[in-house]
């Protein structure tokens, strides 16, 4: 682990780079340019503390979803982006020097695969990315080949750019009423350049299509559910992005040629929607032109997964258009989100994976830190109340893809995203997918591998991953059921409004779902529980007074030395903070390090706060042995410190939650016969009396 920061004394004269677009994409390329001009890169930041990433959260940055404990994989469009990283003082390694470079050598890559290929091995045998045309086409395809099967539809809000955004329902008679069967919903490329996202999500479509009524599993699981996917949320920027990524050649990548792209081509690694002015609307078909102010159209939009209305405007969303991260004007401001909303709202969703690219990873609930307190509350977010449930499944999937199963705060703080608002709101399960190891969109035979297994996970992967999720949606235990009599034809009506939180407010949310009773006059219908978990009790821990174990040491040291001091931790704990305070408002720094039996040190933490602020590091859970801690004084001119060692145990404490109610209506040609208030928990089954119903 390396130091929070290395300072640079000096930085190397970068050359202007402006955004030019791809000739083959109906733009210019620029003329030649200079051999050291800026290339657009994805490097490695590190950031071992959390307020490091939280730093680098404020610099308006085109973060990644790859990131570890101690670092943040960005990707750099700019030379401007190059010098905010850097004065941040924020110590990064280049990983892909050059990103036009790279995007060329895939596109050969997949030009190789798809001419050796005839059919791969994916269910639907195709050998090379789809295009926004191909998903629609594919949808349109598998309801032609099974219309008692398959039912494509179109989401209620056009495209910031006045596109129809489809997605496919999936289920025995999926054409005759609904029968309140539990709904999987699998969506897909919510940020424009992570193209595996939503090929695993049609994959899975087609997997489940191709193989019912021969493969006895997959039959019995979509005979108990409704599967519902929407392979491409966000089709104005897959749409740019899979249109400009795929016309890199080598020549434009001036590998010998006589060009040069200065900066991200076109809008290959365009991350958010359509929004091209904030808060407002421009016309259809103009999202390419006004994609154009900004390196990669990166900045220019809505980060859709910041947007939907849990915690809406927390830690990890931007305020500010220009970020690659921003939130947009409100909680569900725009279109593409408020498909999703409504399609979430409108049925009984017990288990949701939304994919995105890249990191391996399976994120689970909560995204932002459990002591962070949001301004609505007041109180510590703590841990979501069924964490151990959501932990278990999301280990369950991981057995299956070797992804790493953890909560979403630990890559980085993030509010406002898909799963944390439709497991608030409605109870139902749900995860992020980060699809892949290394890229956004990588040589297509990566995308084959991740979906079916490779090496020790060959005939697993993300298919096997979402059939556990699949089972775990039909299972009865993982969500309620009610039952009972009503007249036959009926229509059975569950409905709730309340307040949303977000992070400074609230807003009001509707879920209203119907089913139908069949000819028999008896139904079954899987529903969420009647009390949304954000306002269930959940865990919160804080320190339990003073420290069981503490120790304090002075010193003096000169401006660029150091000086170690050692503190035995020889008890069980939860916390060990160690802190580095000095008189003066200038600079020191803090290491913290483990010392092995043999001398070793190994770095452990570390915190190199800016000019004024002073040295902080926590440890969780410390191993029992030797700590080294190191005082390092950077550019004090008053050489005093008083380094504290403190160890603390943890207290746990219960939130106190409330119990809601559904309110079940009973309605018959159009009027309310019935109406009944429900409250039923996860896992129960409820009988409900509706002979009132069946009265004339």
């Amino acid at each position: 682990m390396l130091p929070a920061r290395r300072r640079r004394t000096a930085l190397a004269a970068i050359s202007t780079a402006v955004l030019i677009g791809l000739t083959t994409a109906g733009l210019t390329v620029p003329a030649a340019a200079e051999d050291e001009a800026f290339r657009p890169q994805l490097v490695t930041v590190d950031t071992p503390m959390r307020e490091d990433k939280q730093l680098l959260q404020t610099l308006g940055l085109d973060l990644t979803e790859h990131a570890g404990h101690d670092y943040v994989e960005v990707v750099l469009h700019t030379p401007a982006d190059l010098t905010a990283l850097v004065g941040a003082g924020l110590d990064y390694d280049v990983r892909i020097p050059d990103l036009v470079a790279r995007g060329a050598e895939i596109n050969e890559l997949n030009a190789a695969y798809a001419a050796a290929t005839d059919t791969s091995p994916l269910p639907s045998g195709r050998d090379s990315y789809r295009t926004l045309e191909d998903y629609n086409a594919d949808m349109t395809a598998l309801e032609t080949q099974r219309p008692d099967l398959v039912k494509r539809f179109a989401l209620p809000h056009r495209s910031m750019d006045g596109r129809e955004i489809f997605g496919l329902e999936i289920g025995k008679d999926v054409t005759g009423p609904d029968r309140g069967l539990p709904v999987f919903l699998m969506l897909g490329v919510h940020h424009a350049r992570e193209w595996p996202s939503g090929e695993h999500a049609m994959e899975f479509a087609v997997d489940l299509v191709k193989n019912y009524g021969t493969d006895r599993r997959i039959t019995d699981l979509v005979d108990r559910s409704r599967v519902v996917v929407v392979p491409v949320v966000n089709p104005d920027g897959f749409d740019l992005s899979r249109t400009d990524g795929g016309v890199i050649d080598l020549r434009e990548a001036d590998r010998g040629g006589t060009a040069t792209i200065l900066g991200t081509p076109g809008n290959a690694y365009k991350r958010k929607n359509c929004r091209l002015v904030d808060g407002q609307d421009t016309p259809d078909g103009t999202c390419r032109v006004g994609s154009l102010t900004s390196p990669g159209g990166y900045g220019t939009g809505v980060d859709l997964n910041r947007n939907y209305g849990g915690y809406w405007g927390g830690p990890g969303a931007s305020d500010l258009f220009a970020d690659p991260t921003y939130r947009g004007a409100a909680p569900f401001s725009e279109p593409e989100t408020q498909n999703i909303r409504e399609l979430v709202s409108g049925r009984h969703v017990t288990t949701l994976i939304t994919n995105h690219t890249f990191s391996n990873l399976v994120l689970r609930p909560n995204g932002a830190a459990p002591d962070l307190v949001p301004g609505s509350e007041g109180i510590p977010l703590g841990d979501p109340h069924d964490e151990a449930e959501l932990k278990a499944l999301g280990d369950a999937m991981a057995a299956q893809n070797g992804y790493t199963s953890q909560h979403a705060w630990e890559l980085y703080d993030t509010t406002g995203s898909t799963e944390d608002w439709s497991y608030n709101a409605t109870g139902g399960f749900g995860y992020t997918f980060e699809i892949g190891e290394h890229e956004f969109h990588p040589p297509f035979p990566e995308v084959v591998d991740e979906y079916l297994g490779a090496e020790e996970y060959a005939g697993k992967g993300n298919r096997e991953a979402y059939l556990v999720a699949l089972e775990n949606a039909v299972n009865p235990e993982t969500h309620s059921v009610l039952t009972g009599k009503a007249p036959a034809g009926a229509t059975l009506r569950l409905k709730k409004t309340f307040a949303t939180p977000t992070w400074d407010g609230s807003i009001q949310d509707t879920l209203d779902t119907t089913m139908t009773v069949g000819q028999n006059g008896k139904f079954t219908w899987h529903v969420n529980p009647s009390t949304r978990p954000v306002v269930m009790d959940r865990q919160v821990e804080t320190l339990s007074g003073e420290p069981v174990a503490r120790e304090t040491w002075t010193g003096t040291t000169a401006p660029l030395q150091s000086a170690d001091r050692e503190f035995t931790v020889a008890q069980d704990a939860d916390l060990l903070e160690i802190t580095l305070d000095w008189p003066t408002p200038d600079d020191m720094d803090l290491e913290v390090y483990r010392k092995a039996a043999d001398g070793s040190l190994t770095q452990v933490g570390s915190s190199g706060n800016f000019i004024g602020d002073k040295e902080r590091v926590l440890l969780q859970d410390p191993e029992q042995g030797t700590y080294v801690l190191r005082a390092i004084n950077f550019a004090s001119v008053a050489p005093s410190w008083t380094l504290t060692a403190a160890l603390f145990q943890a207290e746990s404490s219960t939130v106190p939650g409330l119990v809601e109610a559904w309110t079940l209506t009973c309605e018959r040609d159009g009027r309310v016969v019935q109406r009944v208030p429900v409250v039923v928990d996860r896992g129960q089954q409820l009988r409900v009396d509706l002979s009132a119903c069946g009265r004339r």
